[in-house]
């Protein structure tokens, strides 16, 4: 599975889950190397780490340079798919909606080392889905926007009803174009729910940022 930490990937997860399309055996993340963080979404390790424990799936974390030219990423998710292909995976989850470009480019991609993409949310309406993911109790925050296409306000806020009709007519329900990335904590994918905090925002790079981060448990 193709794990961005963010509701699209999760809610593809468990729709290949409840197909029994496929045997899920673990999940593929690239990460930051300076940041140590989850690629574009921000997502601390530790809290990717939570996800992946919650799911009850093994995490291969590809690490990645930042700034990270398209050769550089080409070459670590060729070198770690070429990996998983030797251990006898032949498909790739992805949570991707509608950019047919985006898939045109995973399918090449996997294509060349004789893997194939599955896609389990393809063009499935995105405001019906919104709406289904978090009817089926997925709960999500908002951890990295563009603020070119969205309000810096929307940084950090739950991803639920609320925020689906404050959200302006022309951004994507599932911010499919890039418009917001989020975290997912909890939802029928998940063993048990994940407690976090939802902490500063802050912008980087053109990008806005909100730093959620898993609440340890304490004894006594």
């Amino acid at each position: 599975m193709s794990w961005s930490s963010g509701k699209d990937s999760a809610f593809a997860l468990h729709e290949a889950r409840q197909r029994g399309e496929a045997d899920i055996i673990g999940l593929l993340t690239t990460t930051t190397e300076v940041h140590n963080r989850v690629a574009m979404h921000g997502v601390r390790n530790d809290l990717l780490e939570k996800q992946a424990a919650a799911l009850g799936l093994p995490l291969l974390k590809v690490p990645l340079p930042a700034p990270c030219s398209n050769a550089e990423y080409e070459a670590r998710m060729a070198a770690a798919c070429a990996g998983l292909k030797s251990q006898g995976v032949d498909h790739i989850i992805f949570g991707d909606l509608y950019l047919e470009d985006v898939r045109a480019y995973r399918v090449q991609r996997l294509s060349a080392i004789g893997m194939t993409a599955q896609f389990p949310l393809w063009k499935r309406d995105t405001k019906i889905l919104a709406q289904e993911m978090i009817a089926s109790g997925l709960v999500a925050y908002i951890t990295c926007l563009d603020p070119r296409r969205l309000a810096r306000s929307f940084a950090g806020r739950r991803f639920d009803a609320h925020f689906l009709s404050d959200l302006p007519g022309d951004v994507d329900p599932c911010g499919e174009n890039g418009e917001f990335h989020t975290v997912v904590t909890a939802g029928p994918m998940f063993r048990a729910a994940i407690p976090v905090s939802v902490g500063e925002t802050i912008e980087r790079e053109g990008f806005v940022f909100t730093d959620v981060a898993a609440i340890e448990a304490t004894s006594g």
